[in-house]
């Protein structure tokens, strides 16, 4: 009779996205995610499927967790350019205290282009965070705390910057620089 199988899969798949998150898709082995999940090859078999299949959990879990973050914000009751700029100030802090970069950005630049469902997990995370942030941008101009612009536009350019941000850290390790990006792009939007 085959032994039945038992761990805390959601504990198990956080492990080993901490393991992807520091080595990336590629880089993480069967034998280093097994061991950060404190489990056995075959138990992951069993269970969550091949390395492939955990990768897509652990990139689920992360961006609901991301969504999850969104959504307290979006229920602040602070006005939209204080919820604004909390939000910028935690993807700063994010930027230059994370010690491996943003997982989402990694996945998208090692994988996305190869795995349809890596890419439609990562486009519905980006919707998520764009309907968010395009939502507080118009609740600001509304409000006048802004001035008028297009939305959209300024929503598109906000996601690139932060994908900028973690790349330009990557790249100088230099916190000053990405606290100055982040201060230019509310003062331009306060004019």
């Amino acid at each position: 009779m085959a032994r039945i199988v038992e761990f805390d899969q959601e504990l198990a798949v956080r492990r080993a996205m901490e393991v992807f998150w520091e080595k990336g898709y590629k880089g993480a082995s069967l034998r280093d995610l097994t061991k950060a999940m404190q489990i056995n090859p075959s138990s992951l078999y069993n269970t969550i499927g091949d390395k492939q299949e955990l990768f897509v959990r652990c990139i689920r879990r992360y961006t609901d967790d991301r969504k999850e973050y969104i959504a307290q914000h979006a229920a602040s009751s602070r006005s939209p350019l204080q919820t604004l700029k909390l939000f910028l100030d935690d993807a700063v802090t994010n930027v230059i205290t994370g010690e491996r970069s943003c997982l989402a950005i990694k996945a998208a630049f090692e994988v996305a282009g190869e795995d349809e469902r890596i890419k439609s997990i990562l486009k519905d995370d980006e919707d998520a965070m764009y309907r968010f942030l395009r939502s507080l941008l118009a609740k600001a101009m509304k409000q006048g705390e802004i001035r008028k612009e297009d939305p959209e536009l300024i929503t598109d350019y906000l996601l690139s910057a932060y994908t900028g941000w973690h790349e330009s850290f990557i790249l100088h390790r230099d916190p000053v620089k990405i606290q100055r990006m982040a201060r230019y792009v509310l003062k331009q939007l306060s004019r």
